[in-house]
């Protein structure tokens, strides 16, 4: 629980801080005894879930859509673990040696006007994902500690986001600004969420080169998550940084490949975990190979891809594996069933 302002728990810590790390201690044995006299051994971004996927964004990222009503589809897969030794408050539940999967179909309906501003072409959406959460590890039950696993199916928070596009020759650049509303399926008592549990705001931009000569492309999208307190646990994640990486070459006007990776580093500390947990900063990196493939149905374009990252030096978080695999429907054009005939 997050500290209250209220003066007087500051004169009970020195006595209370013992006594709370003798008792959590006992509960998760010699792996919590490692964490407590090692902050580095806690994970961050409550629970080890951030906002912001890494690697959300790949390729093109900085290309404008079409203009019209499109459905990006996008299916994420996470495989992801932390060590036996290692402390991660979930919720109300203080845990270790997590191995956690989950999968979700993100829908995204895209909207995409035929106007300008400030030079450059705008886009809204709202995300929404189903998905499946299984997770099992140790939590302390009283004075023991005990194995248990939970999943759920269930509903993802809203996710609404606004950009612009610029684009000049073969240099695109895009701003946007997304949050999380809080409305998907979340329990602070369990191990498995698919929400989580608090809003967020994230602002950032990202750059795209492409060069429809040679076909070489290449991204970058680097942004800042700013969040909010959980108000079933009191907890509040710091600032987190996230810069997401792709490069990619075309084969032919048809296909693609190339490589992607993400850089996500917490900046600032969580608040309101248990004090021996540290600052409860957290990072991750992730390294993977992309394939993309474009098909035409009638005269409309289909972008699909597939992407992979694998995890490494991560800190105070789980490590593991995540895979997107995206088609981008244009609605608009697939309804009309011929061009747009000019004004």
């Amino acid at each position: 629980m997050r500290e209250p302002s209220d003066g007087n728990i500051h004169a009970s810590n020195a006595r209370r801080g013992d006594v709370v790390t003798r008792w959590y201690g006992r509960i998760l044995g010699a792996g919590l005894a490692l964490a407590a006299s090692q902050a580095g051994s806690a994970f961050a971004d409550e629970g080890g879930k951030s906002f912001w996927l890494p690697g959300q964004y790949g390729s093109f990222a900085a290309v404008a859509p079409t203009p019209g009503w499109s459905l990006p589809l996008v299916f994420y897969g996470y495989q992801g673990s932390v060590g036996a030794g290692r402390v991660l408050p979930r919720g109300r539940l203080l845990s270790s040696g997590l191995d956690s999967s989950f999968d979700a179909l993100f829908v995204t309906p895209t909207y995409t006007p035929d106007t300008m501003i400030l030079g450059a072409r705008a886009s809204v959406s709202l995300s929404f994902a189903p998905g499946y959460d299984a997770t099992s590890g140790t939590v302390a039950v009283g004075p023991r500690s005990v194995s248990r696993s939970d999943s759920v199916f269930g509903g993802s928070d809203l996710i609404p986001t606004a950009q612009l596009f610029w684009n000049a020759g073969h240099h695109n650049v895009m701003a946007y600004v997304t949050g999380n509303i809080p409305v998907g399926t979340y329990s602070p008592n369990s191990l498995a969420s698919i929400g989580i549990g608090h809003a967020a705001i994230d602002v950032g931009g990202a750059y795209t080169y492409l060069n429809t000569k040679t076909g070489t492309e290449f991204s970058a999208t680097l942004g800042l998550t700013r969040n909010f307190e959980n108000p079933s646990t009191d907890y509040t994640n710091g600032l987190d940084l996230h810069l997401d990486l792709a490069a990619s070459q075309f084969l032919n006007q048809q296909l693609f490949v190339g490589v992607v990776g993400y850089y996500y580093q917490q900046l600032t500390a969580d608040q309101g975990q248990p004090a021996f947990l540290g600052p409860n900063k957290s990072r991750t990196r992730g390294i993977g190979p992309q394939i993309g493939y474009n098909f035409k149905v009638g005269d409309q374009q289909i972008y699909t891809n597939l992407r992979a990252y694998f995890e490494f030096d991560s800190y105070r978080r789980l490590q593991g594996t995540a895979v997107y695999a995206t088609i981008n429907i244009p609605l608009s054009g697939l309804l009309q069933g011929h061009p747009r005939r000019p004004q």
